[in-house]
């Protein structure tokens, strides 16, 4: 029995030409979905990453609020969560990702004032500014410094910050 010869005939040899584009056509738009499905997954893995630390921090201060409960007055205002905004992710050209990395890196380093009396942290504020613009946070190949724009305090302290790039290593 003999197989005819199909790969030899023009029709045949665009149907066979035709198939492989479409095939990787379609790898690569399953490629492209299955990164962005990815890239959204991460992005909320790390908002929820965050998400419970600040859970576990304010539980913490409440566990140390309540031990002092004593101590203090319950008219005083005490340090509920930390509130962080870059204003200028754009012009240092940053992603989501680093973006929220960066402000979790300055939560991190502000985190003690959680559970402290407001008056006490509106006090010392100067100290609070300096920690954050005195601070190098790298991330990749970049290292970051920051400035501290505005300060709010209440139950939830609000820093905007402007960030700028020291250096490229």
């Amino acid at each position: 029995m003999h197989i005819p010869p199909y790969h030899k005939r023009a029709s045949w040899q665009r149907f066979f030409v035709g198939a492989m584009i479409g095939a990787v056509v379609a790898y690569c738009m399953f490629a492209y979905m299955y990164n962005s499905m990815y890239e959204r997954l991460l992005e909320k893995n790390l908002d929820l990453q965050s998400e419970v630390t600040e859970l576990k921090n304010y539980n913490e201060a409440l566990k140390k609020d309540k031990q002092d409960l004593n101590e203090k007055s319950k008219e005083k205002l005490t340090i509920d969560s930390i509130e962080i905004t870059v204003t200028n992710p754009k012009e240092l050209d940053l992603d989501r990702l680093v973006t929220h990395q960066l402000e979790e890196m300055i939560k991190e380093e502000i985190e003690d004032i959680i559970g402290q009396d407001v008056s006490i942290i509106a006090e010392s504020d100067k100290l609070l500014t300096a920690t954050i613009e005195n601070k190098e946070f790298p991330i990749d190949d970049f290292t970051y410094f920051f400035e501290v724009k505005k300060l709010a305090f209440a139950q939830t302290v609000k820093i905007e910050v402007e960030g700028k790039i020291s250096s490229q290593t």
